[in-house]
C-alpha cells in the first residue's frame, strides 16, 4: 500500500481533522504525526494538553496505521524516516508561516518523490467555535499562570518582549517571523515598570500605584494568551508584597521579578550615578519567603533580581545573594548589568551554574545588546527579556509624525510611514 502522511497540531479533534483522515484513507496506509511541544510553540500553537495526551487523542481515530511524533515544523525528518507517497494537508496556506511549510513540502516531494494532496479547509460554525474555545482556554488565568513553568521545561530559552498596552500585547502575541525555513515568535510578555510609567507620563520611581499597573495587565490579558512576567520593582513593604503576590496569582500572571534595593526606586541603568541602596540579604530573603508563603498555587514564580553588579558591589556579593535568595525560596535569579559587554553577566551565569544546575536564570540584555539568545543559552540563561524596545521604537515614530504634521500643516507627507488603517483593523479580532 501507498504510505500517506498527515500531521496534526491540535488539542482537539473536530470534523475538519476527521475529513483529512477520511480523504487520506482513500490513498493508502495512513500515518499521523503529532507535532512536538517545542515545534508547536515556534508555530504559535501552545499545547494545552501533554504530548502523550495528544498522541492518545489521535490514536482513537479509526483507520490510522501508526501515530508518530514530528519533532520539527518542517518535514525533512519525515521524508527521510518514512518516505511518504502522499502528504495530505489542509489548503490553509495564506499566512507566511504556512507558506514556508507549503514550500518545504513541495521542495521535498521534488527531491524524494511523492505528492502533496491539499484538502479544502473546513469552515463552519462548529469548527470555528471549537477553534475559538481552544484559544480562550489558553487565556484563562489558571492555564496562563502555569505556562511559563511549562515553557522552561520545553525550550532552551524563553524569548520575552516588553508590552505596555493591549496593542503592544497583540504585537507580542501575533508577530511570527519566517526566515527561510525557520519560524519564530515570542514566548512570553514583560510588564515593565519603566514602560508602564513612561506610557503614563510618570517618572520611573514606583509612582504609578499597583491598581493602575494591574489595569495594564488586564488590558493585555483581554487580547492575548501568552504568559506574563511582572516587573515588581522592589516589591514595596513586605506586608504589601504578600498582597501583590496574591493579586497577580489570581489574575493569572506567571511570575514577578523584584529587585534587592530599598528606599526611593531609581532605574538600574543609572547605576552609581544616583544614590541607590541595596537591601540586606536578610531583609530581602524575608520578603521572598513571605511572598512564597502567601501564594496559593505551585505555578506562580517569584524571581529575585540582584543589583550587585549594577551598584559595583562585585561578583562575590552577587553570588552570595543568589545562594541566599534561592534558599529563601526564589524560583529564579535575574542578574543585571549596565556594561556594554556581557562579560560579567556571563561570568555570573557560569559560576552560578557550577553550583546550581536547575534554578532559572533571567537576563535583560538592554545595554549589552550584541549577544544572541543562543549564546546566552550556552551559559545557562533560561529567560531573555527585551525590556523596553517596543516603547523606545514607538516614541521616535510618533514624534516624527507629529513634527511632520506641524511642518506641512497636513498629514500627506507622513502617510507613507504610517500603518494603513485597514491593517490596524485586521490586527484586532472581533468576537
Amino acid at each position: 500500500m501507498k504510505v500517506v502522511y498527515t500531521c496534526f497540531c491540535t488539542d482537539i479533534i473536530h470534523e475538519g481533522h476527521l475529513n483529512i483522515i477520511n480523504e487520506a484513507k482513500k490513498l493508502g496506509e495512513v500515518i499521523v504525526g503529532v507535532l512536538a511541544d517545542a515545534a508547536s510553540i515556534r508555530y504559535n500553537r501552545f499545547p494545552s494538553i501533554s504530548l502523550e495526551e495528544r498522541i492518545n487523542l489521535v490514536k482513537e481515530i479509526p483507520g490510522i496505521s501508526h501515530v508518530i511524533v514530528q519533532n520539527e515544523i518542517m518535514y525533512d525528518e519525515i521524508f527521510k524516516k518514512i518516505h511518504p507517497d502522499y502528504i495530505v494537508h489542509g489548503d490553509n496556506w495564506s499566512i507566511p508561516s504556512m507558506q514556508a511549510i507549503h514550500q518545504n513540502i513541495l521542495n521535498l516531494t521534488k527531491k524524494y518523490g511523492g505528492e502533496l494532496i491539499e484538502i479544502p479547509y473546513t469552515h463552519n460554525k462548529s469548527v470555528e467555535q471549537m477553534d475559538h474555545q481552544m484559544i480562550e482556554k489558553l487565556a484563562m488565568p489558571e492555564f496562563r499562570r502555569g505556562r511559563l513553568r511549562k515553557l522552561l521545561k520545553m525550550i532552551p530559552i524563553v524569548k520575552t518582549i516588553e508590552v505596555h498596552s493591549g496593542i503592544t500585547g497583540l504585537i507580542a502575541e501575533k508577530t511570527v517571523v519566517v526566515d527561510g525555513e525557520a519560524i519564530d515568535q515570542f514566548d512570553c510578555m514583560w510588564i515593565s515598570s519603566l514602560c508602564d510609567s513612561t506610557e503614563k507620563g510618570k517618572p520611573d520611581i514606583e509612582l504609578v500605584d499597583m491598581t493602575s499597573r494591574f489595569r495594564t495587565i488586564e488590558d493585555v490579558m483581554e487580547v492575548t494568551t501568552k504568559p506574563i512576567i511582572f516587573d515588581g520593582d522592589t516589591g514595596g513593604l513586605t506586608e504589601h508584597f504578600v498582597y501583590t503576590v496574591r493579586s497577580l496569582e489570581r489574575m493569572g500572571v506567571s511570575a514577578i521579578i523584584i529587585e534587592d534595593k530599598t528606599g526611593l526606586k531609581k532605574n538600574s541603568l543609572f547605576g552609581t550615578e544616583v544614590e541607590q541602596t541595596q537591601a540586606s540579604i536578610k531583609d530581602f530573603s524575608e520578603k521572598i519567603a513571605a511572598g512564597k508563603k502567601a501564594q496559593l498555587s505551585d505555578d506562580f514564580m517569584i524571581i529575585a533580581r540582584i543589583e550587585s553588579l549594577i551598584l559595583e558591589k562585585g561578583m562575590e556579593d552577587a553570588l552570595e545573594r543568589a545562594r541566599a535568595f534561592v534558599k529563601a525560596g526564589a524560583d529564579g535569579i535575574m542578574i543585571h548589568s549596565r556594561r556594554k559587554e556581557p562579560d560579567e553577566v556571563l561570568e555570573f551565569c557560569d559560576r552560578f551554574r557550577e553550583e546550581n544546575k536547575d534554578t532559572p536564570i533571567v537576563v535583560v540584555p538592554s545595554s549589552f545588546n550584541t549577544i544572541t539568545e543562543e549564546e546566552l543559552a550556552e551559559h545557562g540563561v533560561n529567560i531573555c527579556i527585551y525590556a523596553n524596545q517596543l516603547l523606545r521604537a514607538a516614541f521616535p515614530a510618533m514624534e516624527n509624525a507629529a513634527r511632520s504634521i506641524l511642518k506641512y500643516h497636513r498629514a500627506k507627507e507622513i502617510d507613507s510611514e504610517l500603518m494603513p488603517i485597514k491593517q490596524i483593523i485586521t490586527l484586532i479580532d472581533e468576537l
